[in-house]
């Protein structure tokens, strides 16, 4: 079963989390169309992605969406990891060409330096006018030298777009999707991705490097094999750990009918006729969850029968 643990270091301005990603990641990769399967390089960055989308939503306690993108001019055109407040999470990638073997981020994403990562922050109830909130970094370092792993460039993002010292060591494989984060708490205000570091205090800064140190000593299969217990147990055995009642991330797609209609009446009327001409019906596929859904010409003339809004964005590709 999935889970997600939230622990405090007692006395210290510093917080974690470590999500194992179990049934739900197994159910991503099932949803994939027969013969469609992701190279394995691109299946663990993007398990990686669906943990780290899940550790910073529950970090910040955002009502709303949290929607973690890489893209950039490699094979790899954009990974999306997404997750809501009740830890739900989807997760796709749009792959255009070969992914070598053994390929970095930097391979996959950012051949020639153009690759991007983004969060976005989606409102649950926005007000009239109300855009979603998003922050994009390079994959680069400050020296302008490529990042390869999703871990550094979300280290980097919180650092240059939040101000919040990070540590995370994330990993996947075609079982677990795992991750874990330690945090320097915020000075000012509720923790969250608005908050400031102390740059005065030295004794923060210290004990927030000593943690992520021990943190940073967990390797790949020890995060994918061990559980929760005995990883909290031996980074930190030293520390005095308060921990909470874990949760259960699970998968969850929100595609409906309605949203594709919205899609379809983005598309416009001429270019819906012209599908139906070609093929009889339209048949789109959710890139999340590979539900299909066919509209046949009574279900399009409905559709574009009354005045519609135009939709705020798409989660389908026109089959």
């Amino acid at each position: 079963m999935s889970e997600l643990h939230k622990f405090l270091f007692d006395g210290l301005p510093v917080r974690g989390m470590l999500v194992r990603l179990t049934d739900s990641w197994r159910e991503v990769l099932a949803r994939r169309e027969p013969g469609q399967a992701y190279p394995t390089e691109l299946r663990n960055m993007l398990g990686e992605m669906s943990a780290a989308a899940v550790l910073m939503q529950a970090n910040i306690k955002f009502n709303g969406a949290l929607v973690l993108q890489v893209m950039g001019d490699g094979p790899v055109k954009l990974a999306v990891a997404e997750s809501h407040p009740d830890l739900s999470f989807r997760a796709t990638a749009k792959c255009v060409g070969e992914v070598p073997a053994g390929a970095t981020l930097e391979a996959m994403v950012n051949v020639h330096g153009q690759g991007r990562c983004a969060i976005t922050l989606d409102p649950k109830d926005k007000f009239p006018g109300q855009q979603p909130y998003q922050g994009i970094v390079p994959l680069h370092g400050d020296r302008r030298e490529p990042l390869k792993q999703v871990s550094e460039a979300l280290e980097h993002y919180m650092l240059q777009s939040e101000q919040l010292d990070t540590r995370l060591v994330l990993a996947a494989n075609g079982d677990i999707a795992a991750g874990l984060l330690i945090q320097r708490l915020p000075v000012e205000g509720e923790g969250n991705l608005a908050g400031r570091r102390n740059e005065d205090d030295i004794g923060l800064s210290e004990a927030f490097n000593r943690i992520a140190i021990l943190a940073g000593t967990l390797t790949a299969e020890e995060l994918l094999t061990l559980d929760a217990d005995t990883i909290l147990r031996r980074l930190f055995w030293e520390e005095t750990v308060t921990r909470f009642e874990p949760q259960a991330p699970r998968f969850a797609c929100t595609c409906s009918r309605e949203r594709v209609g919205q899609m379809l009446l983005g598309l416009g009327r001429e270019e819906a006729d012209d599908v139906l001409a070609e093929r009889g019906d339209i048949e789109i596929a959710c890139d999340f969850c590979g539900r299909h859904y066919r509209f046949d010409a009574v279900d399009v003339g409905a559709l574009f029968a009354p005045p519609g809004r135009q939709p705020d964005g798409a989660d389908a590709t026109l089959q």
